[in-house]
């Protein structure tokens, strides 16, 4: 995309944009940094990149590459939205050789379905069939 690149070079990603992003979200509030950094470093994480070098955008698949895939932490910077980045990234993100054959990918959204719905992504087929353990206040929990 003009002026803009994205990368799965974990050493490019500048964890500092995406903890303080991620850390204010709604979905992982108060993530603490170590915890943020495992999870990227653990990832097959994208990262886009303006033309300056900033990052700008993130996304992650917690994967084994064979079988399942979970798209998380997902976000282009306010200042750089509007551009058409998220369908980009989804596109390259969904292109990636080693998310090829998958049975599942899977994703959680608040509020992005009109995005992921561009891309195939449905409501859960057999929703009674998923379990979830959910600890909203890991991150605050002292």
């Amino acid at each position: 995309m003009n002026g803009y690149r994205i990368s799965t070079d974990y050493d490019e990603m500048n964890l500092s944009v995406v903890h303080g992003f991620i850390s204010k979200s709604s979905w992982a509030k108060g993530i603490p940094m170590e915890t943020m950094a495992r999870a990227v470093k653990n990832s097959l994480c994208f990262g886009v990149f303006a033309r300056s070098g900033e990052q700008v955008g993130f996304a992650r698949m917690i994967t084994d590459t064979a079988t399942f895939a979970y798209l998380a932490d997902v976000f282009i910077l306010e200042t750089h939205r509007g551009q058409g980045l998220s369908k980009w990234l989804m596109a390259v993100i969904l292109a990636h050789p080693q998310l090829q054959g998958l049975r599942r990918m899977v994703l959680a959204t608040a509020d992005a379905h009109g995005l992921y719905g561009q891309f195939g992504f449905t409501p859960l087929a057999r929703s009674d069939s998923f379990m979830e353990l959910w600890q909203p206040e890991v991150y605050s929990a002292g």
